[in-house]
């Protein structure tokens, strides 16, 4: 059925209920969530976190409603099958601002979504959602230990995250999601023991897995906004004031030229000064959610990471071979971190790392166009700016010739249809982006970061 046909037939999703309960895994939180008429669906999360580490009860009245905002996010996977006209909320009342908070994010998070299933609906038609449960017991306390919470996906972003926070402070925490041999790499051969790791196991339910082999709506989700809540749920249980992200300031750059289209928007600017009003106002005002990397480009965390060489075998962030651990060399994301790695690495480094040199494949053009801006559409992917990709390259050419070497394909195919800039590459390895939410007690580690790739050869 059409997208149409499907909001005609499926009007409402209904938000039922959830529970927490403590296992003998971990603390279990499960969804119940219903599409009228068509089925309903249980999705799982079990914090695997033990006794000792809780200082906050798991299931008062004030995590039951980081919880029930937890499960508002959750529910974006399921509502999409069909996205109905309505939301109804039985468990619980949102305020006006806390409901277009949610509306918001639903909108613009499904964004990409929209595009590929070539959905056009005006944002005031999008969703009505309707609270028929209960505000939540008013209970703002909150035992603070001052410890900061990082969430860890592996990538080099994190691993910078992890390395410039702990020269200067012991009380560190890691937040992963699915076990991944990468992410728990990352805060192992940083020094910590695995008691340091909070990894939640999230578990999809299997009736939205076959109603998307039947053919109803499917694509991307928001899924760094579930991070969000999970994280300010853990720190909340650990008794955490910060929730340290690794998002940067090139996150906020759109997909498709002149349209409000941004994979990455749950990891933009934006929705980090949205997340952090929403949890001031209305849930734990103690919390500061927030990224150290807001200040800088992809290019300057490029850099600063080809400093730190005990990370670099042990990194992975492709989506298509995360489960294996394993950097597939087909996808968008993988040609983004080889090119963007490629002025501040040796080949043979980067040989090590991806198997081979992706800038000869020629079977990644049509990304490669998409990533330097040849294309309107940007690749979907968590990747850098195309001015960052463009200086990015046009110093690896420059690298390139210097040292005698013939260009790469890819190399050719842009110094032909782009003419190599190394101008941006210098005026973007000393940007700094103010828009930025970085605590006082984290500006040593943005000045660190700042000092280093402005003046390191």
């Amino acid at each position: 059925m059409t997208f149409e046909e499907l909001r005609q037939k499926y009007p409402e999703f209904i938000f039922n209920g959830f529970s927490v309960d403590k296992k003998d895994d971990g603390i279990k939180v499960v969804y119940d969530f219903e599409i009228p008429g068509l089925c309903k669906f249980t999705p799982e999360l079990v914090f695997e976190i033990s006794d000792e580490l809780v200082v906050n009860q798991f299931d008062s009245p004030l995590a039951k409603k980081i919880l029930l905002s937890l499960g508002m996010v959750e529910a974006v996977s399921y509502f999409k099958a069909v996205c109905p006209e309505i939301m109804t909320v039985k468990c619980g009342d949102f305020n006006l601002e806390e409901l277009l908070f949610f509306k918001k994010l639903y909108y613009k998070g499904l964004g990409e979504f929209f595009y590929r299933n070539q959905i056009d609906l005006p944002y005031r038609h999008f969703l009505k959602i309707n609270c028929t449960g209960e505000m939540q017991d008013d209970d703002d306390r909150f035992i603070s230990k001052n410890l900061n919470l990082i969430p860890v996906g592996g990538g080099k972003d994190s691993d910078v995250t992890i390395s410039l926070v702990k020269k200067y402070s012991a009380d560190n925490y890691f937040l992963t999601v699915n076990h991944q041999k990468a992410r728990e790499d990352a805060v192992l051969i940083s020094g910590y023991e695995k008691d340091r790791i909070i990894n939640i196991n999230r578990t999809i339910d299997k009736n939205l897995l076959d109603l998307n082999k039947k053919g109803f709506l499917n694509g991307h989700t928001p899924f760094s906004a579930i991070i969000a809540f999970s994280g300010l749920y853990t720190a909340y249980l650990l008794g955490a004031n910060y929730v340290v992200l690794s998002n940067e300031a090139s996150a906020t750059e759109n997909n498709i030229e002149g349209m409000d289209i941004n994979h990455q928007y749950s990891k933009s600017f934006e929705f980090e000064k949205n997340i952090s009003a929403f949890c001031k106002s209305y849930l734990v005002p103690d919390i500061k959610y927030f990224s150290l990397l807001r200040p800088f480009n992809e290019l300057q965390i490029a850099k600063y990471f080809a400093s730190l060489k005990e990370y670099q075998n042990i990194f992975v962030s492709c989506n298509v071979g995360s489960k294996q651990n394993k950097w597939c060399g087909e996808c968008a994301k993988c040609l983004f971190v080889y090119s963007i790695l490629s002025p501040f690495l040796e080949e043979q480094d980067l040989l090590k790392v991806f198997g081979e040199n992706l800038l000869e494949k020629e079977s990644l053009i049509s990304i490669f166009d998409g990533l330097v801006g040849l294309t309107e559409v940007k690749p979907f992917e968590c990747v850098g700016t195309r001015a960052e990709i463009r200086a990015d390259l046009s110093k690896t050419i420059e690298n390139y010739l210097s040292d005698e070497k013939e260009l790469p394909k890819l190399l050719l195919h842009f110094q032909n249809e782009i003419e190599p800039d190394t101008k941006d590459f210098d005026r973007l390895i000393r940007y700094f982006n103010y828009e930025n939410s970085v605590p006082n007690k984290f500006k040593y580690a943005v000045e660190e970061f700042k000092t280093y790739v402005r003046n390191a050869e």
